[in-house]
């Protein structure tokens, strides 16, 4: 059975990656495939938004070698998944003097058997976490605000992407731009997406993630937009993204 590895990068903060991991992720379990999310940020917002307190273990105690990630997997909702901590600093830290440094994560995910898709939620800093993500997925996803700031950073992205595969994972690609928190009544957010589509040549996914009260509201309940509320925009953005994501 082949899992595909997605990594989920954005290296500015607040940019709806966290969310879009968990609602793709929990839109393509209801269309059933099995999902594990990987919340490899040390905030650990993807932790806190499905409820995922008090784990017996976390992706820190994994990277030391004291559990495997099999130890450490929670089922929420039909979802499974790595729950982080802020030991993932010290990590990080550590990391940076190991040999091999940007391959750890990716012999951890070796482990786990049986998935369909693993999400990878990463720090938002292009970071030697975020390089071990890149190393162990076959595909990035990029969820982008339509700012101009943002297309400042997707340059970074795109060429820290390009560094990884040519050092690293010649097997890389970018998967495509999912236009989060989108507000058709703004000027600018439709100059923006008409910049992207004119100018990147990655794919933009048609699905876009309207700006929605719900997928704010839904961490509070430690769910998924899905599963808090089946009727909202967020949850209907998100079942379309993942229907046009399984056919790409």
């Amino acid at each position: 059975m082949k899992t595909n590895v997605v990594a989920v990068i954005n290296q500015k903060g607040g940019t709806g990656k966290t969310t879009t991991t968990i609602n793709l992720g929990s839109a393509i379990s209801k269309l059933g495939k099995k999902v594990l999310l990987i919340d490899l940020d040390p905030q650990s917002n993807l932790s806190y938004s499905l409820a995922v307190s008090s784990p017996t273990g976390t992706l820190a105690e994994v990277f030391q070698g004291e559990k495997s990630i099999n130890d450490v997997m929670v089922e929420k909702n039909g979802l499974w998944v790595v729950p982080g901590s802020n030991e993932l600093v010290d990590i990080e830290i550590s990391l940076v003097s190991q040999p091999d440094r940007e391959k750890f994560l990716k012999s951890i995910l070796a482990q786990a058997k049986g998935f369909d898709y693993i999400f990878i939620d990463c720090p938002p800093s292009l970071s030697v976490l975020t390089l071990n993500a890149l190393t162990a997925a076959q595909e990035v996803l990029i969820p982008l605000q339509m700012e101009v700031l943002t297309l400042q950073g997707l340059d970074q992205i795109m060429n820290t992407v390009q560094k990884v595969k040519k050092a690293f994972n010649p097997k890389l690609k970018i998967k495509g731009i999912v236009v989060v928190m989108f507000d058709v009544r703004r000027k600018l957010s439709l100059e923006v997406l008409e910049y992207l589509r004119e100018n990147v040549q990655e794919k933009i996914f048609q699905s876009q993630v309207r700006m929605n009260v719900k997928l704010a509201e839904a961490p509070s309940f430690g769910k998924s937009v899905l599963d808090y509320d089946a009727a909202s925009y967020g949850a209907k953005d998100y079942a379309a993204l993942a229907e046009e994501y399984l056919k790409v």
